[in-house]
């Protein structure tokens, strides 16, 4: 081949390159995207897949020896000792990561990952009330900013690369991929989503739910056996109910952060914080005379679909919950959101016509909708879980549930992107500590 041929097959070859990109502009994002997704969800999938069963692992060993649980105090000063010597500035977890979403400065250590590992299966081993998501999510987020150190990432692929892990992580520990995608985009801004990371966040989070199911690790399935034709009258009623999750998540966001702060005025060495939680919460226990509070709480969630329960489980699983992680113990709230919902909505069906398990279905996802100002994750999430039949339902629920929480999150870095009404259009751009 001559060297004036070579020229003009590589000018041609340029031009169709060039042609190609201007017809089909999001191409390079693409395929860009599909290889960082596919790293990530191959290490998010897998690190929840470890961790589900390792707290399987945790629930067993502690439901067999009950005696653990006297030990809490000193499990919970060990968690609080690794944190405050070797942990300071990766304990704001969750938090930590939507503020380095919204501000991308400091790189989120890695050692992120396993200290709140250690951490929260610690305190499930030994019988605090916590759950998974936060210990899902900021693995994922420490997990995905090494990533974003390695690729040399500018600060909106950063952003884009945080969304997309957290995406991840919580459709991959809860077996909702469409719910955590559409998470990741919601849980940053109150009333807004971040349509930039669109692509990423679903691609992650459904390939990351696939990597852990590869493992072989099973979620639980839940059941609403009676969901009833919709109508006006039914649907006042879930409005009722709707409006009764949402107050309950406001309560549950306010309880944990006053007591939060409760505990950071009266004890200022921080590893003693979670003794006395632990004190607390394992009196609680022994006066109560059972551990169906404790941990994650599965099993009374799906007694909750089925059968009626003591009206007062959600006030008990709210006051244990709020002690355990407002004290320092690691987890996440999200699914003891759920057992409170759940278990609201049992006990509001003694005076709510509706069926149980609609209720506490609808509940299941409203109180968590409101805690976190996730209206339409938390409806995808219900319509993967329970099916699509209960989806007029649910979206009623978590929408209002999501309008009467206010602006009060489980989160205190969110920030409020557009004001759930008129009265707050002041308080727009703002984070919800400063409020």
């Amino acid at each position: 081949m001559s060297e004036s041929t070579y020229k003009m097959l590589s000018t041609t070859s340029k031009n169709y390159v060039t042609l190609f990109n201007q017809k089909f502009p999001s191409t390079r994002y693409i395929l860009k995207w599909i290889l960082f997704s596919s790293i990530l969800a191959v290490c998010v999938g897998s690190a929840s897949a470890f961790f589900l069963v390792s707290l399987q692992w945790a629930t067993e060993i502690r439901e067999t020896n009950i005696w653990l649980i006297a030990l809490l105090p000193l499990a919970g000063f060990l968690i609080g000792l690794l944190y405050y010597y070797f942990g300071k500035n990766v304990e704001a977890g969750n938090n930590l990561l939507i503020d380095t979403i919204h501000n991308p400065k400091n790189y989120i250590q890695f050692k992120m990952a396993p200290f709140v590992l250690i951490g929260t299966i610690t305190t499930h081993v030994f019988g605090g009330s916590a759950g998974r998501e936060g210990t899902a999510l900021q693995m994922a987020g420490a997990i995905g900013d090494q990533f974003s150190r390695i690729f040399k990432l500018n600060s909106v692929d950063r952003r884009i690369l945080l969304i997309a892990a957290i995406s991840a992580g919580f459709g991959s520990v809860f077996g909702t991929p469409l719910a955590g995608a559409v998470f990741g985009l919601e849980v940053l801004l109150i009333g807004r989503l971040r349509y930039d990371a669109i692509f990423p966040a679903f691609l992650s989070a459904i390939l990351a739910s696939l990597v852990t199911d590869s493992w072989q690790v099973s979620h639980t399935h839940y059941h609403i056996p009676n969901i009833p034709k919709i109508s006006v009258q039914t649907m006042l009623y879930s409005i009722l109910a709707a409006v009764l999750f949402g107050i309950t998540a406001a309560f549950f966001s306010k309880a944990i952060h006053q007591c939060s702060k409760i505990f950071k005025s009266r004890i200022t060495f921080p590893p003693l914080r979670p003794v006395l939680g632990g004190i607390i919460v394992a009196a609680g226990v022994w006066l109560l005379g059972t551990t169906k509070y404790l941990g994650l709480g599965i099993p009374t969630i799906l007694l909750s679909f089925e059968e009626n329960l003591p009206p007062y489980d959600f006030l008990l699983k709210i006051i244990f919950t709020v002690i355990t992680l407002s004290a320092g113990f690691k987890g996440g709230e999200v699914t003891p959101l759920f057992f409170i919902g759940a278990t609201l909505g049992n006990a509001i069906s003694y005076v709510i016509p509706l069926p149980t398990g609609l209720l506490a279905g609808m509940g299941f996802v409203a109180v968590f909708a409101g805690a976190t100002n996730t209206p339409l994750a938390c409806t995808l999430m219900a319509i993967e879980l329970f099916g699509s039949e209960c989806g007029i339902y649910v979206a009623i629920a978590c929408v209002v549930s999501y309008l009467f929480s206010g602006h009060n999150s489980i989160y205190t870095t969110q920030i409020i992107g557009e004001p759930k009404n008129d009265i707050f259009k002041d308080q727009s751009g703002k984070k919800l500590s400063e409020l």
